[in-house]
């Protein structure tokens, strides 16, 4: 699983949809059906990495009359993340 350090995270993301499509079918043998999980857990673990490092880098900026400054990403609840 170390080849999906390098995925990016629509690859990762269409991946696990792949993963949930086969376990939920059924029809792999539990050996297979325990690897697909473990893909799947690393994937979502991936994916969630992903998703921390952009909400962090997402910083808006707003003219304060004084110059430029960085604020948090605000969320759809209004609350700063």
């Amino acid at each position: 699983m170390d080849e999906n350090k390098n995925m990016n995270f629509e690859t990762a993301l269409a991946r696990l949809e792949q993963i949930v499509k086969l376990l939920e079918s059924g029809n792999a043998p539990l050996d297979d059906s325990l690897a697909l999980f473990e893909e799947g857990v690393a994937l979502v673990k991936l994916c969630n990495s992903k998703l921390d490092n952009v909400e962090r880098r997402i910083k808006i900026l707003v003219n304060n009359g004084d110059g430029m400054e960085e604020q948090d990403f605000i969320k759809e609840s209004g609350e700063a993340k």
